[in-house]
């Protein structure tokens, strides 16, 4: 095994603080070592989440080892192996899970390891994917085919496997039911267009222009609404269902739970996995009781639905949609173009 000191220190992107931008830098860093159990990723591509920028912001009682690493997504190709490690090769070329269950309590041995007492998320809390080399376990590794791209890789592996597990195993999406998905553009929300419309679902998308929509309707939406036209777009996807309402919402925004409560048809379910609109908001609990509405929240996926979504992944049957790519140190760039919400699907990151 090649050691730290033969490999030296790596290219990352990094910050010493939290801020705007500006405070990325692109610079030398240690590489890491891998423990037992562990394996070294040469990386070759990275891809950005809204989560990224956040860290990067900081929040009050957010605690980081300093200088702290974004990305949770990355794909490459192994480079070493820790002790004790058989079930992959240097050269593999393998795609990261960046839900980091620890492997020991009681939700990690029952397979859920999302619900894991002690979870961490790659990038967020440890340091991820915005550099040359990565150390995870072995566990959180899926094997590629020899000609997958390693973009496509990074692009599909967060937010697919949270698609997946908050419509398939949370919200138990049937064929014949109708979704609405709240915003066109976002990875989490192209990842739940595919997932719904491979379920054989049809699909309602509101998004925020005529581009994106007609980008959507690409991926298969059945029924396009321009929250720029139309203000109360709740009562729009109301008339669109023939008046019977949907059976369910996608709705990562958060501010907008009241709209999306209003299209639910009764026993509808409104499934959520983030809050880019904001944390509080206020939702009339009357629409929830007398409707027989739910709401369910997830978080990523257990290593199982990571590993069944990643099969329809390459083979085919699901197709991540990469918006633009940047090198890495332009990483500061890349940022701005996602949280200014210019992008349709993922962007990623070149690693040369």
């Amino acid at each position: 095994m090649i050691t730290q000191s033969e490999r030296g220190h790596m290219k990352a992107v990094l910050f010493y603080q939290h801020g705007g931008p500006e405070v990325l830098q692109y610079a030398d860093f240690p590489t890491p070592e891998p423990k037992a159990g562990e394996v070294l990723v040469r990386l070759r591509a990275a891809a950005l989440n809204r989560m990224d920028v956040m860290v990067r912001n900081g929040w009050p009682g957010l605690k980081l080892e300093m200088p702290h690493i974004n990305g949770a997504d990355g794909a490459g190709e192994v480079a070493a192996l820790g002790e004790g490690v058989t079930e992959f090769q240097i050269g593999d070329r393998v795609v990261i899970n960046a839900n980091l269950g620890c492997g020991r309590c009681d939700f990690c041995l029952a397979g859920e390891d999302h619900r894991c007492r002690n979870w961490h998320l790659l990038g967020e809390t440890v340091r991820g994917t915005y550099a040359e080399y990565v150390t995870l376990p072995a566990r959180q590794l899926y094997r590629l085919p020899p000609d997958f791209d390693f973009h496509q890789a990074a692009a599909a592996a967060l937010v697919y496997q949270t698609a997946w597990h908050s419509l398939i195993t949370r919200g138990g999406l049937r064929a014949g039911e109708t979704v609405l998905i709240v915003g066109a553009g976002g990875g989490v929300n192209t990842a739940s267009l595919q997932i719904a419309k491979l379920a054989g679902a049809r699909v309602i998308v509101v998004g925020s222009n005529a581009r994106k929509l007609e980008k959507a309707a690409a991926l298969g939406a059945d029924i396009l609404i321009d929250r720029s036209k139309e203000e109360d777009w709740s009562k729009a996807v109301f008339l669109a269902s023939g008046k019977r309402g949907v059976d369910v919402v996608v709705d990562n925004v958060g501010t907008t739970f009241m709209q999306s409560l209003r299209t639910l048809r009764k026993g509808g379910r409104l499934l959520t996995v983030g809050n880019s609109g904001g944390p509080r908001f206020e939702i009339d609990n009357r629409y929830i009781f007398a409707r027989h509405l739910s709401i369910i929240g997830s978080t990523m996926s257990p290593i199982r639905d990571f590993v069944e979504v990643m099969n329809l992944v390459v083979s085919g049957k699901l197709q991540p949609v990469i918006d633009s790519t940047f090198p890495l140190r332009e990483a500061a760039k890349a940022q701005e173009r996602l949280w200014n919400g210019e992008n349709f699907g993922k962007i990623t990151l070149e690693i040369g």
